[in-house]
C-alpha cells in the first residue's frame, strides 16, 4: 500500500488564521468577514480580494472528507494577492469552509494510508451536506450552511463559482453546470505535468456529455438519469444557484491517491457482466455492515448521532444502486468507467463501516474489533486493486489551483 511522505492539511482554525493574516496584510484590497453560522453555531467566513463587480467565488470544505480544498483555497488566495492580472477587473471571494461542523468530525489531517484515512472518516448524510441539501429538502428545511452559501451567491452574483472537491482514490475530473470551451486543454496539460490521472469515466458523471477527457457537463433538465435510484438531483444543488445571475459552477476534483485504472479509455471486454459482478459485491459487503449495525444498535446509548446517521444513509443507497448497475445497460463501456464504478462500489460500504466503527469504539462495543478488521482489510484491498500511489499534496493543490484559474479565464471569455 502506498505511504505518504508527510502531508499536512490545515484545519478550519488554521484556515481562518491564515486568511485573517492575508486580509490584514493588504487591508485596502482584502476583507475578511463572517457570512453565517453552522447548525452547531460555528462561524462561516469569507475572504475577499478586490472590489470589481465581476466576481469569482471559490468554495472549500463542502465535504468534510475532502481536505485538499482548504490547502488549495489558501494557495489560490496567495496567488491572487501576488498576481495583479488575476484581479485586474475581477474580484475573488473565498468561502473558507462550507461545513465546519462536518470538518470537526473528519479526523485525518495527515493520513499515511487509506486505512488511516478511513479510521477518522466522516461524510454527512445527503440532507446535511450544504451543497446537496436543496436537492433533497424543501426550501424551508435547508440547513443554515446552505442558506449562508446561497446568500453569498446572491450578493456576489459570480460569473464563476469554483467548488473544491476531491476523491480518496482515483483521478481528477471537472463537473460543469455549463460548458466552458477551452478548459479541457489546460486541465489535461496540468494533470499530465503533475502525473495525476484523468478520471475519464467518473461514475459521478455517468452518462453526461464531455467537452474533453475528464471534463463533464451536467445534462439538461429532462435527461434520463443513469442511476434513477439516487434520490437527489444535481440540478437542484447550490451549484445551479449561480445560473440565476448568468454564472456557472465548476466542481474541481483531485485525488489523494491516484490510480491509472480510471484513465483507460479502452473498451471493457464485458461491461455488462462486470457491472452485475460489482452490484453483487456491493450488496454482499453492505450486508456485512448492516449485520453489525443491527446487532449493535440496541446497545448504543445515542442511536442517532451524525456518524450513525451518515452510515445508515450510505447503506440505504445500496439496494437501489445495485439494481441500477445490474438491471440497466452501462452508461459507459470503457475500462475507465467500470474502474470508477468498481471504486465507488468499494467506497460506499467501506465508508459506512468506518463511520459505524467510530461509533462502536466510543462505547467499547464488543463488535468493534470485528468491524475494525473489516475496515482494515477493505482499505488494503482497495489500495492494492487500484495500485494506489500517493499524489504529493503540493501536486494536488497545484493542479486544483491551475484548473480554477483556467476555468475563471475561459468562463470569462464565454460570458463576454
Amino acid at each position: 500500500m502506498s505511504v505518504l511522505p508527510e502531508p499536512r492539511y490545515p484545519n478550519v482554525t488554521e484556515l481562518v488564521s491564515c486568511a485573517q493574516a492575508l486580509a490584514s496584510h493588504r487591508p485596502g484590497l482584502c476583507s475578511f468577514r463572517q457570512v453565517g453560522v453552522s447548525r452547531a453555531g460555528r462561524p462561516l467566513h469569507l475572504l475577499s480580494m478586490g472590489h470589481a463587480e465581476r466576481a469569482v467565488l471559490v468554495v472549500a470544505g463542502a465535504h468534510a472528507n475532502e481536505p485538499t480544498g482548504g490547502s488549495t483555497l489558501l494557495a489560490l488566495a496567495e496567488r491572487v494577492l501576488h498576481e495583479r492580472q488575476l484581479r485586474a477587473d475581477t474580484s475573488w471571494h473565498f468561502l473558507l469552509c462550507a461545513d465546519p461542523d462536518g470538518a470537526s468530525l473528519h479526523e485525518t489531517p495527515a493520513p499515511r494510508t487509506l486505512l488511516d484515512y478511513h479510521l477518522g472518516f466522516f461524510r454527512p448524510a445527503g440532507a446535511e451536506q450544504p451543497e446537496w441539501s436543496p436537492s433533497v429538502l424543501s426550501p424551508d428545511r435547508l440547513p443554515p450552511e446552505t442558506r449562508a452559501l446561497t446568500k453569498v451567491i446572491d450578493e456576489l452574483r459570480p460569473y464563476l463559482q469554483a467548488t473544491l472537491h476531491g476523491t480518496d482514490l482515483g483521478g481528477s475530473w471537472v463537473q460543469l453546470t455549463k460548458d466552458v470551451p477551452g478548459l479541457a486543454e489546460p486541465f489535461a496539460k496540468s494533470a499530465a505535468e503533475l502525473h495525476i490521472p484523468v478520471e475519464r469515466g467518473a461514475s459521478d458523471a455517468a452518462g453526461w456529455p464531455a467537452s474533453g477527457p475528464g471534463v463533464h457537463v451536467m445534462p439538461e433538465p429532462g435527461t434520463n438519469a443513469p442511476y434513477p435510484s439516487i434520490p437527489d438531483d444535481v440540478r437542484h444543488s447550490t451549484w445551479y444557484h449561480a445560473h440565476r445571475y448568468g454564472g456557472l459552477t465548476a466542481v474541481v476534483e483531485v485525488p489523494m491517491w491516484a490510480s491509472d485504472l480510471v484513465d483507460d479509455p479502452a473498451p471493457h471486454p464485458a461491461p455488462d457482466a462486470a457491472m452485475r459482478h460489482l452490484a453483487r459485491r456491493l450488496l454482499r459487503d453492505s450486508l456485512q455492515v448492516e449485520g453489525v449495525l443491527t446487532d449493535a444498535l440496541p446497545r448504543l446509548p445515542v442511536p442517532d448521532g451524525p456518524l450513525l446517521r451518515a452510515a445508515k444513509w450510505a447503506l440505504e443507497l445500496v439496494p437501489g444502486l445495485a439494481d441500477d448497475w445490474a438491471g440497466r445497460p452501462p452508461a459507459d463501456t470503457t475500462m475507465a468507467y467500470v474502474g470508477s464504478v468498481d471504486a465507488f462500489g468499494r467506497r460506499l460500504p467501506l465508508r459506512a463501516a468506518a463511520m459505524l466503527l467510530r461509533v462502536l469504539q466510543q462505547t467499547d462495543d464488543r463488535a468493534a474489533p470485528h468491524l475494525q478488521h473489516l475496515v482494515a482489510s477493505w482499505s488494503e484491498a482497495f489500495a492494492e486493486r487500484f495500485r494506489a500511489r500517493w499524489v504529493p499534496l503540493e501536486h494536488q493543490v497545484e493542479h486544483q489551483s491551475r484548473t480554477v484559474v483556467a476555468a475563471a479565464h475561459h468562463a470569462r471569455e464565454r460570458a463576454e
